[in-house]
């Protein structure tokens, strides 16, 4: 990148994830084409290429987790896997024809405010360059999270998370240690189980599981979504409807839930015969409070005799020997992390520093929370903006269609740039960013995300600053457009000299 040393393009977009990617075709849509994407990998794909542990695949509908401008006729399934999703993600870099703008190997090492001449200094493992406008699309599910386990260093086997699968290690006739149970485990468990001669699930809290209703998608049904691309929208259209009616019961309903509860349990009854297998499984807070996970193969394989089910966390290793918080002891050749990501505190906010020096994740700290305004911007970082931010997580729908809204919002964002003209930058007011949280905060107090389970959804403080407590049409409109009295306007001093003359 040598010739792009010292660079000043109008946009840097971070990550090529579905947002990164999402916010390169929305610019180009804006008349924006000078932008780059910078991504610390080979490839596009975020998530979805890095996560290839066995069985991954993803828990909304095909037809729903895919952008609206670029809907796919092809999928498979109606639950698509991995491969076929991060092939998706490579068509669309294709046919909006991105690559021209991705850098690949260039992972962002910092980005600092350059309040001298409005604009963003970035440096990356392939060069520096400046922009105006940055749009951090690094994603919650992007930074792997191991505990940190008294005596790992000492375990003589292999060791690693399910978003770092070693295709390479094989796990025929081995003992294998499961650590979690949330959406990635659910999947890996039934994959390994054939496979491992033993197979130990640690199990800190069972999750709700409902049966995953997958089925091949017909050859006549993807005829006629390419024939007549309305029928692919009516069915995008239903999926998003039952998802908008689902969610009144967990934002403002969560007692009424029950009926939920007694078909998951209908569910777990199916499979699990024993009763002291069934009652570790069962979980003690509200269907809901977690992700819901979906899967018809979770618990016939919890059922197999080379599974055990340790209803307790990992809390020691002893060399070969793992040791849960209860007490109970395994042995293990193996173990696989499926412990989630660094979510409510993410890695990229340590490598952001705003126009007070401070970075992200200080000012965050220092407010006590992750808060942005409208789930993108924040006090003190100027012409910067998050997809994916703080409180615009989901519990039961798609996050296409949160980005999405986003990508709404920056798009007016660059528009307001444009209209005010000249080196000019906006900077969110702190009065605008807390009245729209303690909004939001007010909000989740009802919901059953709220309910008192610990979840991922919650910070070390026990704040709920990741989930959206409303419909996805709500937070469309909350981000349709910009709200200029949100935003202070910051101009060169030469300029603001000048005006003042005048």
């Amino acid at each position: 990148m040598a010739e792009h040393e010292h660079e000043h393009v109008r946009v840097a977009v971070i990550g090529s994830g579905f947002g990164g990617l999402g916010a390169a075709v929305r610019l180009r849509r804006e008349g924006v084409t000078d932008f780059v994407v910078l991504e610390r990998a080979g490839s596009v794909g975020g998530t979805w290429r890095d996560n290839t542990y066995p069985g991954c695949a993803c828990d909304v509908p095909s037809h729903l987790y895919s952008f609206s401008f670029a809907p796919n006729p092809e999928w498979p399934r109606t639950f698509s896997g991995q491969r076929h999703i991060r092939a998706y993600l490579e068509h669309v870099a294709d046919v909006f024809r991105l690559r021209p703008h991705i850098r690949f190997d260039s992972e962002v090492k910092t980005m600092t405010w350059n309040a001298g001449r409005l604009c963003w200094d970035l440096e990356t493992a392939a060069g520096s360059l400046s922009a105006d406008f940055v749009v951090s699309a690094t994603g919650p599910l992007s930074d792997p999270r191991i505990p940190d386990i008294p005596g790992l260093d000492t375990f003589p086997g292999k060791v690693f998370h399910s978003a770092r699968w070693d295709h390479d290690h094989d796990l025929r006739g081995k003992r294998v240690a499961m650590v979690g149970t949330g959406a990635s485990a659910i999947q890996i468990v039934p994959a390994v189980q054939p496979l491992a001669e033993r197979l130990t699930l640690f199990q800190r809290t069972p999750p709700w599981v409902m049966p995953r209703v997958d089925r091949a998608i017909t050859g006549a049904e993807r005829l006629l979504h390419r024939r007549l691309p309305v029928t692919a929208q009516l069915r995008r259209g239903l999926l998003w409807g039952i998802r908008e009616l689902q969610v009144q019961l967990f934002t403002k309903r969560p007692d009424e839930l029950g009926l939920v509860e007694a078909l998951a349990k209908r569910n777990m009854a199916r499979s699990i015969k024993d009763p002291a297998l069934r009652a570790k499984l069962t979980p003690d807070y509200r269907i809901g409070c977690k992700r819901i996970l979906l899967s018809s193969e979770y618990y016939p394989a919890l059922a197999e005799p080379n599974v055990d089910v340790v209803a307790s966390g990992l809390s020691e290793v002893r060399g070969s020997t793992l040791v849960a918080a209860d007490g109970t002891e395994a042995e293990a050749d193996v173990i696989v992390f499926g412990t989630g990501f660094h979510v409510t505190d993410m890695p990229i906010a340590d490598r952001v520093v705003g126009a007070d020096g401070r970075t992200l994740a200080e000012a965050w700290a220092a407010g006590g929370a992750m808060e942005a305004l409208r789930g993108a911007s924040v006090p003190g970082f100027p012409n910067w903006m998050t997809v994916i931010g703080p409180n615009t997580g989901l519990g039961n729908s798609s996050m296409i269609l949160m980005i999405e809204s986003q990508l709404n919002y920056m798009a007016d964002l660059v528009r307001q740039l444009r209209v005010l003209g000249g080196r000019v930058a906006l900077d969110a007011r702190p009065g605008a960013v807390r009245s729209w949280n303690r909004r939001v905060q007010e909000r989740m107090k009802r919901t059953v995300w709220n309910t008192g389970c610990e979840s991922w959804y919650l910070d070390a403080n026990g704040r709920n600053s990741t989930i959206w407590p409303g419909t996805t049409a709500e937070f469309r409109r909350a981000t349709r457009q910009v709200d200029l009295s949100e935003y202070e306007v910051l101009r060169t001093p030469a300029v603001r000299k000048a005006e003042v003359d005048a």
